[in-house]
């Protein structure tokens, strides 16, 4: 039975409180009559019926007695994994966090950097704590490890579980690695939560990855000249915007560094495609409408 996470189990009887399941894999290596553990799908998750012998995907996690019970309901976060969750309430152990399922999810004072409060939105992770119960932390950091498989080039999937103003966007790298997006990789926005695809550029002596945001720098060339260009299209014609533009302002209307609106309007004119004006950048050539 694995704590936290979904699993096909067999469903051996139905009675009016739900049904009973079991391991497959339990039930054919003990026998018919052999021991085996069971978890009870109570009769509200039989939203269609099931049948001694079925297989059916639950998840499982434990109730209000601390017995290990089974649901078909979906939760916003599974073992290991990392999801923002809204406080619901406090309490004299901890807070308790809505994570989509009937009893709520503890986030003990202990895990918590600081002390939040119903209605707050936080970046937790899923663990089994020492009394083999699942819990949340905010100590995000602390249960990721620094032995990927990663190289430089590698593409993966990030959560961004901290900011810092100055150093970047602290990331767990397919919710097992370090990883972090420092501040100089991205001009956009971003915030606790997001998802991202990524690519390592760098592994550190420690294991610790960098990241960043685009693409290696010929492709993100070429992705960021296009979208120049589509907008100059869409404005008709010219934009004013240039080398020396404020790079606040080049952001908010490319979602670029100016460094990387600069190399991309370099291209550009390179390849005769715009001029660049003292008040802005204008199509050599505008495409007919059709």
């Amino acid at each position: 039975m694995k704590l936290g996470e979904w699993q096909k189990l067999q469903v051996v009887r139905v009675l009016p409180i739900g049904a009973y399941l079991a391991d497959p894999q339990e039930m054919a290596a003990a026998g018919g009559d052999g021991k085996r553990e069971e978890v009870l799908l109570p009769a509200n998750q039989l939203t269609d019926p099931v049948v001694p012998g079925e297989q059916i995907d639950v998840f499982l996690y434990r109730d209000s007695e601390d017995r290990l019970i089974a649901t078909r309901q979906e939760p916003a976060i599974t073992l290991g994994g990392i999801a923002r969750l809204t406080v619901r309430e406090t309490g004299k152990i901890g807070a308790f966090l809505d994570w989509g399922l009937v009893k709520d999810l503890l986030l003990p004072f202990a895990e918590q950097k600081r002390r939040v409060q119903p209605g707050d939105r936080v970046m937790v992770m899923l663990y089994i704590d020492n009394s083999d119960r699942l819990a949340a932390t905010m100590r995000i950091e602390e249960h990721l490890t620094t032995d990927s498989p990663y190289r430089a080039g590698d593409m993966v999937t990030g959560t961004i579980y901290q900011i810092h103003p100055v150093i970047g966007a602290f990331t767990a790298v397919e919710n097992r690695y370090h990883g972090l997006i420092p501040k100089k990789e991205f001009a956009g926005a971003l915030r606790e939560g997001d998802v991202l695809t990524l690519r390592v550029t760098h592994v550190k002596p420690d294991g610790k990855l960098d990241l960043a945001l685009r693409e290696a720098a010929p492709i993100q060339m070429d992705r960021d000249a296009s979208l120049i260009l589509e907008k100059l299209v869409a404005a008709g014609g010219f934009l004013p915007y240039h080398d020396k533009s404020d790079p606040e302002d080049i952001r908010r209307m490319f979602d670029l560094s100016k460094a990387a609106f600069k190399r991309a309007i370099g291209r550009l004119y390179r390849e005769q495609k715009i001029q660049i004006e003292e008040d802005g950048i204008s199509l050599t050539d505008l495409p007919k409408q059709p």
